[in-house]
């Protein structure tokens, strides 16, 4: 395996309503996506329906670039999370962009980068 790796975030891999993904397989098990969600996503509007489940149930770990996304969680717990923010988001959540902005995040979890708005069924 090379020493030194580099990949390129130029094309979408998936792209769902109001939402584009980007991943990079950096390789030894090192997945990286990058979240690109446009003004009016919302988990449960516009993923809920493809994966089939009362809330989010991924693992998140990333940075957030841009925009504005607000969080809730079942235990009640709320979090706004803007440009310069590092975040981990435990299952059990749903997420909407606030603004005109596109919130664009990095997202670090492997498993979660890899299974992001696919029905895991």
């Amino acid at each position: 395996m090379n020493t030194l790796r580099k990949a390129s975030f130029s094309e979408a891999n998936t792209s769902i309503e109001n939402m584009t993904l980007y991943n990079v397989d950096l390789g030894g098990g090192v997945l990286v996506q990058k979240q690109v969600s446009h003004p009016g996503w919302k988990w449960s509007e516009n993923v809920k329906p493809i994966v089939g489940t009362d809330s989010c149930q991924k693992h998140h770990v990333g940075i957030c670039v841009s925009g504005h996304l607000k969080l809730t969680n079942i235990d009640g717990s709320e979090i706004d999370v803007r440009a310069g923010d590092a975040y981990v988001f435990e299952p059990g959540h749903d997420a909407w962009v606030v603004g005109d902005e596109d919130f664009v995040a990095y997202e670090f979890d492997a498993h979660t980068a890899a299974t992001y708005a696919k029905n895991e069924t």
